[in-house]
């Protein structure tokens, strides 16, 4: 449901491009060199994150996903109203690009239906370990929609990302669930959402992306959930409250972190995400992952490190080609 936030770091930005040689004036959004803020904040997220994770898989012991999902767009929906209101100084409608706004809103929708659903049947640090795959998928979908030249390290390093996922799944073994290909599928949907954040970027602003993908979401499943539909106590109304509020929370704190900081300076620490569910998952559902999943797990960080490692190499070697140095070089 909350994929990564260091997926998300290299395709929330242009592709990078050779300009004109000119005179150059610092942009009012430039992104300040505090390494520290930015870590600071994307620790913050995983927290809000990981509760958000947390609460889904409880909530699907009672709710359909589909429900839980409703109710967490409900929220974001509700949450990005202001922004939706003609004459309001963060009205944000205004696009050129409306098409592949509501192609990336339903991206968005089907990486956390697939997440929530797989949540019901799968430990939530298997599930979240899996959903860590994402930035291998971006490896692949980049080269045929942005037609980006991948070379044979960063393909080495996704070889290793997916090899954890099979150590993980150990598909063909009594230990396999084909629930397994949720948190793939989630995690396919969510590579796609960057890809498209990344062609959206140039030209549409954050609060733009983000308040089309809560009227997307909430559209498709306002359609859905009536086959489905549970009537939810109260007490689930709150969880599902407290899922759209944390996840909305987290992504957007997630925004303000990659302000402050590189992707390969946040990488690291995004990758607590997956020991505060460890640690929930064991706290609320008494969860302890294999000795598998933590290795599996083990080779898709070191996977994700790498490809972000290789993404500040590359984006050091194009600045350095038009004269420019890296603000946090």
């Amino acid at each position: 449901m909350n994929p990564p936030p260091a997926a998300a770091v290299r395709l929330d930005s242009a592709p990078i491009s050779l300009p004109e040689p000119k005179p150059v004036k610092p942009a009012p959004s430039a992104r300040a060199d505090r390494p520290f803020k930015g870590i600071v904040l994307i620790l913050a997220s995983t927290i809000f994150l990981g509760l958000s994770d947390v609460t889904a898989k409880y909530l699907s012991s009672s709710l359909p996903s589909i429900e839980i999902t409703w109710i967490r767009f409900l929220v974001f929906f509700l949450i990005m109203t202001p922004a939706m209101i003609p004459g309001s100084p963060l009205f944000a409608l205004k696009t050129g690009r409306r098409k592949l706004q509501f192609m990336r809103g339903a991206a968005v929708l089907g990486s956390s239906l697939f997440f929530i659903t797989g949540l019901g049947f799968l430990p939530i640090a298997e599930a979240s370990a899996t959903g860590f795959v994402a930035p291998m998928f971006v490896t692949a979908l980049s080269i045929v929609f942005l037609n980006e030249v991948v070379g044979l390290r960063r393909w080495m390093a996704t070889a290793v990302g997916l090899l954890g996922v099979i150590i993980i799944l150990r598909p063909g073994t009594s230990a396999f669930h084909v629930a397994a290909f949720f948190p793939l599928m989630s995690a396919l949907a969510w590579a796609c959402t960057l890809i498209m954040t990344r062609m959206l970027s140039a030209t549409e602003r954050a609060i733009t992306t983000m308040a089309y993908s809560s009227i997307a979401g909430l559209l498709i499943l306002s359609m859905l959930v009536p086959f489905v539909w549970v009537t939810p106590t109260w007490q689930a109304v709150a969880l599902g409250v407290f899922i759209g509020v944390a996840s909305t929370a987290g992504q957007w704190i997630v925004v303000l972190a990659f302000r402050y900081a590189d992707a390969s300076v946040l990488a690291p620490f995004s990758y607590t995400q997956l020991l505060w569910v460890t640690f929930l998952g064991f706290v609320v559902f008494g969860e302890i992952p294999d000795v598998w999943t933590v290795v599996g797990a083990g080779f898709i960080v070191a996977s994700g490190l790498y490809t972000a490692h290789r993404e500040r190499v590359r984006q050091s070697q194009l600045l350095q080609a038009v004269g420019e140095s890296s603000p946090n070089a």
